[in-house]
């Protein structure tokens, strides 16, 4: 369009023109202005329909999922033919969530017979483990699931896969049949007890054997993890008492901390390793020790027997602790007097030393004795059968120049 000053002078020049002539640059006028604006239409719709068919294009797009969440959520809706297609498409059927749990670990949850029938044929591993170490094996199991343990055990899963928490298969069946099923199974492929304990030991002698490289390699034994953990917290945490008195006697601090503040007694009392405990607490690990929360070692105890077990220990090694404060003082030699004018100065030969420090001991022993004795009695005599000795302290050991030390030990 022309504009605004053109139209002046354009206006200007029509008026001396006869009426005639004004119309007729008057319709030539409209016809451009016809013309343009329709031209413009034309631009302005083709521009229109490029932006549908884009967001027609972008809408249409469809969503997209991770092959793994795929295979799970179809075996989770026993969907046999959508997980068939998913594995022709050649999808791993081993693929886990962030849980380690597999397709096959679902299905021996939900009993599809069919898909872990199919899964196993497309060569799923039967003895995939999920991030607690459980195999398929051991859900089938738990969740008294016969025909598959049968169907399991028949392609060749291990009998003998130690979980996370230290059990088998047949530890976690409280089924009849499916636990005969399991037994005979054992029976056929020549697994005996001994067989069972070395499998169950395995892990710890592997770590004994990690620790005592370590120690003659030098390597501290206080290391770390991403979590801050130590491998005191681990022995601890799966009841490894060979381990975990290894780790002690190389020197590995019972009172070192995780990022969450949890020392290695926390672990033992929160998976219920009462014998770590028991250990701990006699070279020094602290029974009043907080985590993050706020938490002792009692309060991370679940199992109310375990709690009250730990309370005992605690009463027990406190009245310990007060006891031998009280004795120290009373038992203690004197080297010197206020009343006297000067300083008395003793002297004595080894030999009268020794017998100094034997009595010294011998006392202390009787002091000991005299207090397990009132103990003893407080608690009735088919408790303390059940209990065990397990709280029970006695002064052991002897030096090599012949002085006696005082070593406690549970």
């Amino acid at each position: 369009m022309s504009n605004h000053v053109e139209l002046l002078t354009e206006l200007t020049f029509l008026e001396r023109l006869p009426a005639p002539d004004r119309l007729r640059v008057a319709r030539k006028r409209r016809t451009q202005q016809l013309k343009k604006w329709a031209q413009y239409e034309k631009e302005l719709h083709n521009k229109k329909r490029k932006t549908d068919r884009k967001k027609n294009a972008s809408s249409h797009k469809r969503v997209s999922f991770a092959p793994n969440i795929t295979l799970l959520e179809a075996s989770a809706r026993n969907d046999v033919e959508e997980v068939r297609q998913l594995l022709k498409r050649n999808i791993n059927p081993d693929l886990s969530n962030e849980d380690g749990l597999t397709a096959l670990h679902q299905c021996c949850i939900d009993n599809f017979e069919e898909l872990v029938k199919l899964l196993l044929d497309k060569k799923a591993n039967v003895n995939a483990t999920d991030n607690e170490l459980w195999t398929p094996l051991h859900a089938a199991a738990t969740c008294r699931h016969t025909d598959l343990v049968k169907i399991l055990v028949g392609r060749g899963a291990n009998l003998l896969a130690v979980n996370a928490d230290g059990n088998m298969p047949y530890d976690l069946c409280d089924d009849e049949q499916t636990l005969d099923l399991l037994e005979t199974a054992m029976a056929n492929q020549g697994i005996t007890q001994e067989k069972i304990d070395e499998v169950r030991a395995a892990t710890e002698q592997q770590m004994i054997a990690d620790i005592t490289e370590a120690a003659q390699a030098g390597t501290d034994l206080n290391g770390t993890d991403s979590h801050g953990g130590t491998m005191l917290h681990v022995a601890a945490a799966n009841g490894y008492c060979s381990a975990a008195e290894l780790l002690l006697k190389y020197g590995a601090k019972v009172n070192v901390k995780d990022l969450d503040r949890w020392e290695p007694l926390h672990a033992a009392a929160c998976w219920g390793q009462l014998q770590i405990a028991e250990l701990l607490v006699a070279h020094g690990a602290n029974l009043n020790a907080k985590t993050h929360l706020e938490e002792t070692p009692i309060d991370l105890c679940e199992d109310e027997e375990s709690k009250a077990m730990l309370r005992q220990l605690k009463h027990k090694h406190e009245s310990i602790m007060k006891s031998l404060g009280k004795q120290k003082s009373s038992l203690s030699r004197r080297t010197s007097s206020a009343r006297c004018r000067g300083t008395v100065v003793r002297r004595a030969s080894v030999s009268d030393r020794n017998n100094l420090y034997r009595k010294e001991c011998e006392q202390e022993a009787i002091v000991w004795q005299q207090m397990e004795r009132r103990e003893e009695k407080e608690i009735p005599s088919s408790d303390a059968e059940d209990k065990g000795e397990w709280l029970t302290w006695r002064p052991v050991g002897q030096d090599l120049d012949g002085s006696w030390v005082k070593v406690w030990r549970f």
